[in-house]
């Protein structure tokens, strides 16, 4: 009777489950909000004094921050980059694949339904089964025939522990991350167009410095020969000035190449040759700094950059794996039914006398596996684990790079101010060594140093500027600027 109990019981319990859609394994829960109320403490907030941009914070940049520039090239740019970028074209029809692998696996809670169909051309063996050749029986040989059949089948799995729903699951949180990847890589990718037009600008304006400091020293070796031959200066002073003259115009090549470089990579994220780009006169005068400057709230970082969605998807599909790995040590149940109609001549194919079916149920259930089942289970924990530990840290990476960036604002300002001060201090310095060199106060050398310390001075403001500028791009990037497509949440990607 005890036996009889349990059996019934068990029966009670898998009708129970099969009904109920009985799903083992934790149920995801996404990740509580951001670990802190700010990016930087109170002492290191930014000032707003001076030429340092506004920070405003709130729902962070718009989808096409670029435009804060104020330079439609540079909006056509990386319009170009976002419609022909191949690394682009790669991430989408990757994303595509992984949303064409959701509904797979999704059709596999469907009914199965298949149909076949078969001719056959055969010869029985009547010795096989005991029959001799006997032309008054009609038995002269092996009989041929045709034989033609024609049927279906549909089979169901009942799912009892919810392991196809958590597969579906688990892909569509998988499915999600790579949507989140290929934002990043929009994002990413509007950022490098950026930086290389900035990095052009800084590129193309130190060379105009230095270039007009290769004027400077021209006429440097002009008047030095002009005192020798006058009789007023030595061989010695136009040696040094032809040597300043040498050394600054060694610069330039390599001023040169990093602007070849950087307009290569250029055409590159743009999806063309080298040779096919077009001038790229970028003024560093003619780009401006945002300001104010709009900063993503921590609380709405962790919801909107896409790095950070990706980690929480990839955890919620580690969790999804979990409950995979949970069904598998529980019995699973699939029902089905076939029909054949079979016959040696088509025009009774459809006949009833032909018909033949089954109805069948089949239990499958795990006894024995050497440990291996619970080693997934195992394994699919520790995974998770690693998961949550992998979200955390992407967490803390944002926000110590927005902090960075932050931080950068007022003192790229300073510096930008600094290095202009340094620049006009130096200028006037030239024009007075200049000047008392040609009345014959002072030697060449303090006109070299001088012309050396213009240029040094000219290099470091057109680095800060370019400096400014960039961390500014890169802080709309890091505070999740968007891509020119709508970062929607993807459709049924979390449905168990």
């Amino acid at each position: 009777m005890r036996k009889i109990f349990r059996t019934r019981t068990l029966l009670d319990a898998i009708c129970a489950s099969t009904l109920a859609g009985c799903t083992v394994g934790p149920d995801f829960a996404p990740p509580s909000g951001a670990v802190a109320d700010a990016y930087l403490s109170p002492a290191e907030q930014p000032s707003t004094a001076g030429d340092t941009p506004a920070i405003e914070q709130g729902a962070g940049p718009e989808l096409q921050w670029w435009t804060a520039f104020g330079s439609p090239e540079l909006d056509a740019l990386v319009e170009r980059a976002i419609a022909r970028n191949a690394s682009l074209e790669a991430s989408n029809a990757t994303l595509a694949a992984a949303r064409e692998e959701v509904a797979a696996i999704r059709g596999q809670r469907l009914p199965q339904v298949d149909a076949n169909a078969r001719v056959e051309r055969e010869q029985a063996n009547l010795a096989a089964f005991g029959f001799e050749p006997n032309p008054a029986l009609g038995l002269d040989g092996n009989p041929q025939f045709n034989l033609y059949s024609i049927g279906g089948g549909v089979s169901y799995d009942l799912d009892l522990f919810g392991r196809r729903r958590r597969s579906i699951e688990e892909s569509a949180a998988q499915a999600e991350a790579q949507l989140r990847q290929t934002q990043a890589a929009h994002l990413a990718v509007a950022g490098q167009v950026v930086t290389q037009v900035l990095t052009i600008a800084a590129l193309r304006a130190r060379l105009e410095t230095a270039q007009a400091l290769l004027e400077e020293d021209r006429r440097n070796v002009d008047l030095t020969r002009k005192r020798k031959d006058a009789g007023e200066g030595t061989l010695v002073e136009v040696l040094n000035a032809q040597s300043q003259f040498q050394n600054d115009r060694g610069d330039i090549p390599q001023l040169r190449q990093q602007l070849a470089e950087a307009r290569h990579l250029l055409a590159t994220l743009i999806g063309i040759a080298p040779a096919e780009l077009e001038p790229t006169d970028f003024d560093l005068d003619a780009l401006r700094i945002p300001d104010p400057v709009p900063v993503t709230l921590p609380s709405r970082l962790v919801h909107k950059r896409p790095d950070i969605l990706q980690a929480e998807a990839d955890l919620h599909a580690a969790t999804a794996a979990i409950g995979v790995a949970t069904a598998e040590l529980y019995p699973d149940i699939t029902l089905g039914a076939t029909l054949t109609q079979g016959a040696n001549g088509l025009d009774s194919i459809f006949s009833n006398s032909t018909r033949g079916f089954d109805l069948f149920a089949g239990l499958t259930a795990p006894i024995f596996h050497g440990g291996t089942l619970k080693a997934n289970r195992r394994a699919a924990i520790d995974r998770a684990r690693a998961a949550d530990a992998t979200y955390r840290q992407t967490v803390l990476d944002a926000f110590r790079q927005v902090a960075d960036l932050l931080q950068s604002i007022e003192n790229d300002a300073q510096s930008v101010s600094d290095q202009r001060e340094a620049s006009a201090v130096a200028s006037q310095s030239l024009r007075l060594s200049r000047r008392s060199f040609e009345v014959g106060n002072t030697g060449i050398l303090q006109t070299l140093d001088s012309a050396r310390l213009y240029q040094t001075a000219q290099s470091n403001l057109v680095q800060a500027r370019a400096r400014q500028m960039l961390n500014v791009a890169r802080l709309y990037v890091a505070t999740a600027g968007g891509w020119v497509g709508a970062p929607e949440k993807a459709a049924g990607f979390t449905e168990r």
